[in-house]
């Protein structure tokens, strides 16, 4: 029993590891798009207007999801 505790628990130490760098990578990365108006921009914040026409309908897409190249 004691083999498959520790298994569990690297499993969610790994898991932790995984979710903290995905949290790094999405500060100050996070592709927005206005609805509104078109607009494009990347943001560190879940919560902002759009620059262009003051809207909230913004779809956001954090940029790790983006493959290199």
């Amino acid at each position: 029993m004691s083999e498959i505790s520790n298994e569990n628990e690297k499993d969610n130490t790994l898991l932790n590891q995984w979710r903290q760098k995905i949290e790094i990578a999405n500060h100050n990365n996070i592709f927005c798009h206005c609805r509104h108006c078109g607009d494009e921009w990347v943001d560190s914040s879940l919560k902002s207007a759009c620059n262009h026409c003051g809207s909230y309908d913004i779809e956001r897409i954090p940029c790790w999801q983006f493959p290199d190249g």
